[in-house]
């Protein structure tokens, strides 16, 4: 069974933050790479979910077509893998279906509301943060009988701010987004350094004002640990030609 990190804010709902450990893909995608997009062997990705899946014991694993945008789905049945639909969130009632969203450097923020039998799942970059996607999953759920009161979210493994050098018109863009406020997701280590951006404490900040009722962060930095995680920045530094994803689900029991 593929090693996974799990949230206390979603004790009592099957979960699991998947790191790259526990497949079968080999070379740059070892080894338990989940996305159907990167150049690995279909058959090794589709053995890595399936392993997933069974350590969730979900009848499926679903996955979208990700898209840094704030579109949602509503999930009543499953699709096959590769043929998700163009969105980075997804919502359902539906017991034993695993929502999975891929990531290797982006936030996945997986979604409970234990009392209303609804969950949740989000892939959120800088650009999909910025756009809502955090406040689009959490409407969604709503719109299925969910409370944003009782909603648990967790931001899974993502880059961490040691790790996210951006440029002065990235912040700027926030800024003008969010007011002055925003700078306080930027940081320089030195005072003629670029700044650093938060990316989990600010998608933490847009879940809250969503009004989620409990908020984790895991804390855990994709680009800083090569063995644990696949990351799109370590590997465009290191001039590697492709990456493997991560996969965060939640499935209702």
């Amino acid at each position: 069974m593929p090693p996974r990190h799990t949230a206390e804010a979603l004790e009592g709902v099957t979960h699991g933050f998947f790191g790259r450990r526990g497949g079968v893909s080999e070379g740059l995608y070892t080894s338990l790479n989940c996305g159907l997009g990167s150049g690995d062997a279909r058959a090794a990705v589709l053995e890595n979910r399936n392993r997933v899946a069974r350590a969730l014991d979900a009848a499926a694993l679903l996955s979208l077509y990700q898209v840094h945008s704030a579109d949602v789905v509503t999930v009543d049945t499953p699709w096959q893998p590769g043929e998700g639909p163009r969105a980075d969130g997804m919502v359902t009632r539906r017991r034993g279906l695993a929502l999975g969203v891929l990531s290797a450097d982006c936030a996945p923020i997986l979604f409970a509301d234990r009392e209303a039998g609804v969950i949740g799942a989000a892939h959120a970059g800088w650009k999909g943060a910025l756009g809502g996607i955090a406040e689009a999953t959490i409407a969604a759920m709503v719109a299925l009988g969910a409370d944003p009161a009782r909603i648990a979210a967790a931001i899974g493994p993502c880059i961490g701010p040691a790790s996210y050098e951006v440029g002065p018109e990235f912040e700027a863009r926030f800024i003008e987004a969010d007011g002055q406020d925003a700078a306080r997701f930027f940081h320089r280590p030195t005072a003629d350094a670029k700044p650093h951006f938060d990316l989990p404490a600010y998608v933490a900040m847009r879940l809250a004002r969503a009004g989620a009722g409990r908020i984790e962060s895991l804390g855990l930095d994709t680009a800083a640990e090569a063995e644990h995680f696949f990351s799109y920045r370590r590997t465009t530094h290191a001039g590697e030609p492709d990456y493997g994803r991560e996969i965060a689900a939640v499935v209702l029991d």
